[in-house]
């Protein structure tokens, strides 16, 4: 296969990967939603299985004793790692909690909701392998792609084990915090190395000066808004855990954590508007950042949409995974918009 094949082959890889963590996210927020992070108590496995059970009957034997242990034994693991860097508070939280001495029973849709949860993350996992291998035709003549390629590798390594460390430590705060973060470190790392790729043999012009500015305040607000976001359904969380009203009082009972999602969320919007109006400005109606405009601030609405239901509507399920993957998606296509803020694009806009 000819080099200019294989960087074909990688454009069209990290497409299908950016595609696959999107997937991965909505997957996740189904997980959360759905309280279904413990139907597969174990890993890579599901109560022992290849293929997850769909009947009590096919449990294995004592298998709430063997998982709680397999839980303790990765919790204590993961408490001295906590101590070697400095938290020793949490660390000691984390062992005390006897919360993880209970094992739910055996529920057939949250063990399969878990179950094709993980099956998506190994499909993002084998993509983004693929891209590893074809990012190497880019060696010695742009070192970011496979450098970033096998970084990302890593990283999705990473973030799987943080995940079941969420799970297996009943969704500690922080780390609910860093799992999401990482998330988006890991799309922005698939997008930037597209970015690249699709644009090697062009001549991609400097930055364009305010915009550049304004598209950089765009993302790092939203990216405010989405750890709000997260702190506020861990506040939700608790208050579910101690409450004793119905599920629609929940939401009133955060108190400033969703007062400051909500003023944060009116920050995004003002910021995109003003955004909105120079691409406008600067970029033909045609042009690729105009559509990607276009595109965030159709999001953004959506996920105010979904927001709203959250709020009035009980906090229904399906809201919850829709909010958070708008969030993703927002981010992305943000970031992407960012990468094609230039001045060579600019004047090509003013042109048209």
């Amino acid at each position: 296969m000819s080099i200019a094949s294989r960087r074909t082959k990688f454009r069209k890889v990290n497409v299908a990967a950016i595609a696959s963590l999107f997937l991965v996210i909505l997957a996740g927020g189904v997980v959360r939603s759905s309280g279904s992070g413990m139907g597969c108590p174990d890993w890579p496995k599901c109560f022992g299985r290849y293929i997850p059970p769909t009947d009590a009957s096919q449990l294995p034997k004592d298998y709430k004793e063997k998982y709680i242990g397999r839980r303790v034994k990765k919790n204590t693991h993961f408490a001295k790692l906590l101590d070697a860097l400095g938290y020793n508070q949490l660390a000691d939280r984390i062992r005390r909690d006897r919360s993880v001495l209970l094992v739910e029973d055996f529920n057939a849709a949250n063990t399969w909701t878990e179950y094709v949860n993980r099956l998506v993350g190994v499909v993002a996992g084998f993509l983004l392998i693929a891209a590893v291998v074809y990012s190497f035709s880019y060696r010695g003549a742009e070192n970011t792609i496979p450098l970033l390629s096998v970084v990302n590798l890593v990283l999705i390594g990473v973030q799987g084990w943080l995940g079941s460390v969420v799970v297996s430590t009943n969704l500690t705060s922080w780390i609910v915090t860093v799992h999401m973060l990482l998330a988006l470190a890991i799309l922005a790392i698939a997008i930037y190395t597209y970015y690249l790729a699709k644009n090697f043999d062009r001549n991609r012009g400097g930055i364009a000066g305010g915009l550049f500015f304004l598209g950089i305040l765009s993302l790092v607000v939203s990216i405010i808004q989405i750890v709000a976001g997260t702190n506020l359904r861990e506040e939700i969380d608790a208050v579910s855990a101690h409450s004793e009203g119905l599920r629609n009082d929940w939401v009133s009972e955060v108190g400033n954590a969703l007062s400051d999602h909500r003023n944060i969320a009116i920050a995004v919007v003002l910021i995109n508007v003003a955004l909105f109006i120079l691409v406008r400005k600067n970029y033909n109606r045609h042009s690729l950042q105009q559509q990607l405009m276009s595109l965030t601030f159709l999001l953004i609405m959506l996920q105010i949409v979904t927001g709203i239901i959250m709020s009035y509507w009980m906090l229904p399920a399906f809201a919850q995974a829709a909010h958070i993957t708008l969030a993703s998606l927002v981010f992305g296509a943000q970031f992407y918009l960012l990468l094609n803020l230039t001045k060579q694009g600019t004047l090509q806009g003013r042109a048209a």
